[in-house]
């Protein structure tokens, strides 16, 4: 088994288990990811507890909210991202997450600097990739 947690600052840490993985192993593991910032200890609803995440955080959720199936570009993402959150985020900030998501395969991307855009990748697409990367 293999899980992959991002912090909260973009650090990203790859957990392997081998062998047989028992209940309190599992516990185990959830209770590292927690401490790395993975997942929040309490599952409050995103409205009520946004300021409890970072801008990484809110950015990935509102793409997934917003742009679930469509292309977009870095500018839709700001737009999106101070409608919702009714906070100012910096393009060059938006541009430097939505390329970061793309290089851990949260995001497609296309297109030339000027003119690139993403596109949510689904489950199915995310799995697929990580199989390339592991047979590598």
């Amino acid at each position: 088994m293999r899980v992959e947690v991002f912090d909260g600052t973009g650090n990203r840490y790859a957990i392997t288990f081998e062998g047989n993985v028992t209940r309190e192993k599992a516990l185990q593991l959830l209770d590292l990811i927690e401490l790395l910032g993975g997942m929040p200890s309490v599952n409050p609803s995103f409205e009520e507890s946004a300021s409890a995440y970072s801008k990484f955080d809110k950015l990935r959720s509102i793409l997934e909210k917003h742009f679930p199936i469509v292309w977009f570009s870095s500018r839709d993402a700001q737009l999106v991202y101070e409608q919702e959150i009714k906070e100012p985020i910096s393009l060059s900030t938006v541009s430097t997450y939505l390329s970061r998501m793309a290089d851990r395969g949260i995001l497609a991307k296309s297109g030339m600097s000027g003119q690139r855009r993403y596109r949510t990748l689904t489950k199915i697409s995310q799995n697929t990739l990580s199989l390339m990367r592991d047979n590598k």
